[in-house]
């Protein structure tokens, strides 16, 4: 099980201050990462810091706009300030707009699909420029979704993003595997968070769950194992690969 820990190396978590970052955050730092979350909102990180710090994790909260260059640059060099080299990159910053495509304004979209695919890009580049200069090796791990590979009503912008960070990610695998960089993508189900506990406590949210083969939501933990494997070196042969966690609702035809 060696080559699942991640001691010695420094990971950056987008969107750290949301149950899925903070969760990923938790599950990074016990293998044993330096650990760097990061979002628009200080407030929040800094309360996910607290609470790696006292399991003993090395966390640092840091403020980023993934949708800004220059944000993402300074983001970077205060890592590495503080740590080194980041090498294990969870690019979880996400959006959704829940409108039929008929009433989602330009605005609406052009918000989804600048922090769900032109902040993924973003990060990855910032990421790769580094890792290159430094002669160093990592591992980024796209988090997109199963709307990446089917579709849902009324999230088309946040469907079109997950589809093309899918195919980021193939494409990114493919030029970057002679740095020593893989690129893949981890793309979980309905997984609940305080955001949707309350829609699928509906007659509606119930009925979704039923088309759930496995007949219930995920949970952040049932992420840890596909996570781990692809941020760490247990995943070395693996480039441009996308794992599919959601209780086999890929598969349902409902």
């Amino acid at each position: 099980m060696a080559n699942f820990r991640l001691d010695g190396n420094v990971a950056l978590v987008t969107g750290g201050g949301g149950v899925l970052g903070a969760h990923f955050a938790h599950t990074l730092g016990k293998a044993g990462a330096h650990v760097a979350i990061a979002g628009r909102r200080l407030e929040p990180l800094e309360k996910v810091a607290g609470e790696l710090r006292k399991q003993g994790i090395s966390a640092l909260p840091v403020t980023m706009d993934v949708t800004q260059e220059s944000s993402v640059a300074e983001a970077f060099s205060t890592i590495e300030d503080t740590f080194g080299s980041v090498d294990v990159i969870i690019n979880n910053a996400g959006v959704a707009i829940t409108k039929t495509a008929i009433t989602l304004s330009l605005n609406e979209w052009q918000q989804v699909v600048d922090t769900n695919l032109k902040g993924g890009w973003i990060i990855c580049s910032e990421a790769a420029r580094r890792l290159v200069a430094a002669g160093k090796p990592g591992a980024i791990v796209n988090i997109t979704s199963i709307l990446g590979h089917r579709v849902g009503g009324a999230v088309l912008a946040y469907t079109t993003a997950k589809a093309g960070m899918e195919q980021m990610t193939r494409a990114l695998a493919l030029e970057w595997a002679r740095y020593g960089i893989r690129v893949n993508a981890l793309a979980p189900g309905y997984v609940e968070t305080d955001l949707n506990r309350d829609f699928f406590a509906t007659d509606s949210g119930k009925a979704m769950i039923q088309r759930i083969p496995q007949r219930r939501l995920g949970s952040p933990e049932d992420l840890e194992g596909a996570l781990l494997l692809l941020a760490s070196n247990a995943s070395s042969y693996m480039t441009g690969s996308s794992i599919v966690v959601d209780g086999g609702h890929l598969h349902s035809t409902l």
